[in-house]
């Protein structure tokens, strides 16, 4: 192992670092509220809509995500849909996460029982009050580690990235391997820097779903 090497090649890894962090923010976010929107329609009781949302997301999580990541590359282009390879990435991270994220959702919004409804009625709140007041925190609140291992494996996902050509971390671990042969050098820091990055994001996840719950302490 040579520690000089791994040093000398802090900056492009650090530089691959932030590609993956900009990719993989902008498809959790997006994933999220399209999660969000996706398990009210999932819940609206309207057949129709409801299957369309269902076999959305069965056609997401049963296909391979590196496919997904290809059709949108290289498919899209032959309908007249060209992109970025910034963008194809972040829009194939969002459509795999946002599928994961609907069903996380929709368990939230089945967790909230009856008897939180017909509080509800009993103070004569208005629907969306009733929806957006007490229904969404407390399925957030459900929702949230489930939630939380979607996040993580979204930013471990956009390795797959690489393969459209995308200079995010592990691309660049790769091109260095290809010019300099330092696999175990090379491997090893993405590996150790991946690791430091769940660690964060679990840790977040921990102490969000800890504050979260302080307020049913003891009930």
């Amino acid at each position: 192992m040579d520690w000089l090497y791994i040093y000398k090649a802090l900056p492009d890894l650090l530089g691959g670092l932030l590609m993956t962090l900009k990719v993989s923010g902008v498809a959790i976010l997006l994933s999220l509220i399209l999660g969000l929107i996706g398990a009210g329609l999932r819940t609206s009781g309207i057949r129709a809509v409801e299957a369309c949302v269902s076999g959305y997301v069965e056609f997401i999580r049963g296909t391979p995500y590196l496919v997904q990541i290809f059709f949108i590359f290289y498919g899209l282009p032959s309908i007249g849909l060209t992109l970025s390879i910034f963008w194809s990435g972040a829009l194939a991270l969002t459509i795999w996460a946002s599928a994961f994220h609907i069903e996380s959702f929709r368990a939230g919004l089945a967790s909230v029982g009856q008897g939180v409804r017909d509080a509800s009625a009993s103070l004569s709140l208005k629907r969306w009050h009733h929806a957006w007041f007490i229904v969404t925190p407390l399925a957030l609140r459900a929702a949230l580690p489930s939630a939380m291992n979607t996040i993580v494996a979204t930013v471990k996902n956009s390795a797959y990235l690489q393969a459209i050509g995308l200079v995010e971390l592990t691309f660049v671990a790769v091109d260095r391997i290809a010019y300099e042969f330092r696999t175990v050098e090379m491997f090893a820091s993405i590996c150790v820097i991946y690791l430091i990055c769940v660690f964060i994001l679990s840790g977040f996840g921990h102490w969000l779903e800890r504050r979260l719950n302080r307020p049913f302490a003891g009930r």
